[in-house]
Formats: structure tokens, sequence, C-alpha cells
């Protein structure tokens, strides 16, 4: 199983998407059906939850903004772990943080994001 390239795609594909119905495509592919994801002020499950919040996220942050991995994703048995930044166009680091996935027969059942506070 590889959940580094479904780390780095739930990145690109998922949070790096503005467009909900090609969003919602790949979070099909990436989560189970009942998958939850966890955010430090809000929790969704199901597909369309998720890409409802994905939705609310983005809607915060500016368009020409994009998330990256900071390193290759790590996991061990059914976890893995992705630590990522949001960036502005001119490369200056807006926020950074970790998204911890349990993963269940290949796809992604609960997603945890920590957002890392300012200073640390």
């Amino acid at each position: 199983m590889d959940h580094e390239a479904k780390m780095h795609a739930n990145l690109e594909k998922v949070f790096g998407e503005r467009d909900a119905a090609r969003r919602l495509d790949a979070i099909r592919a990436i989560y189970a059906e009942a998958a939850d994801l966890h955010e430090p002020l809000a929790s969704a499950k199901g597909h369309a939850a998720i890409n409802s919040a994905v939705t609310e996220l983005l809607s915060q942050i500016p368009a020409n903004f994009s998330f990256s991995a900071v390193r290759p994703a790590l996991s061990l048995n059914h976890i893995a772990r992705l630590q990522w930044q949001l960036s502005g166009p001119d490369g200056t680091v807006a926020a950074t943080g970790t998204d911890v996935a349990h993963f269940e027969d290949g796809r992604i059942r609960a997603l945890y994001v920590f957002i890392d506070q300012k200073g640390t």
C-alpha cells in the first residue's frame, strides 16, 4: 500500500483543488465512503461533507496560495503523516501543519489535520 502517494494526492487533489466537482471525484478515490475529517474547528463525515468542509476552508485562503509537502510522508502499518505548508505566490509561508491519516482497505478512513501554532 502506497500511503505516501495517497497523502500527497490528498494534499494536491483535495486540499489543492478549488473546483468542488473535481475535488469530490478525488475524495471518492482517496477516502473511504464513511471517512471522517477532523480539523481544529470542524469535523465532517462522508464524501459530501468532507467536500463542503474543504470548500469552506479554501474560501478563507487567497486563490493564489497553495499547499505543498514539506517532506515525504511517513507511514507505519495503517497510519501515515504528512507535514505541509501553505504558501503565497512569493514563497512566504502563511501556515504549517501535519495531516495524520488512518487507512482502511487502501483509503483514508480518518484524517486529522493539525495546524502549527505561530512560533513553533
